[in-house]
């Protein structure tokens, strides 16, 4: 089982399409994307996709982050989760990267209840840029 974070906390997931990998990518399906893929390879797909999930093999592996940052700057409005070891100090840094939702298992929600995410939810108040404008 998995548990879908955002903003609000702690939520079922509401993505009923399936996901699928890369090379099955079709209409109407999200699709799985490695931390190893260049982003790059999406160009000119990106309107048809509804949504990109992007792995974190390792909370230490910051590759997603990039990913995700990437995607958004080639113009990829759709729906883009983190899938895997994503802890909640990081959740702040995937929602400025471009994340809307983040994907975690059973067992880091229990280790790492609601509370801790929604601590770090006002991400858009509580960055390096903001402070120094104050």
């Amino acid at each position: 089982m998995s548990v879908i974070v955002t903003d609000t906390g702690f939520g079922p997931d509401d993505w009923t399409a399936p996901i699928v990998a890369l090379e099955d990518a079709r209409d109407g399906v999200g699709i799985d994307l490695p931390s190893t893929v260049d982003p790059a390879e999406l160009a000119g797909r990106l309107p048809d996709i509804a949504m990109i999930r992007v792995d974190f093999p390792s909370s230490a592996d910051g590759r997603g982050f990039s990913i995700a940052r990437q995607l958004r700057l080639m113009g990829y409005h759709g729906r883009l989760r983190a899938r895997g070891h994503v802890l909640a100090d990081q959740y702040a840094m995937a929602r400025r990267c471009g994340f809307d939702e983040v994907e975690i298992d059973d067992a880091l929600a229990t280790r790492q209840p609601q509370d801790q995410w929604l601590f770090r939810a006002d991400w858009r108040a509580h960055d390096y840029q903001a402070r120094l404008r104050g």
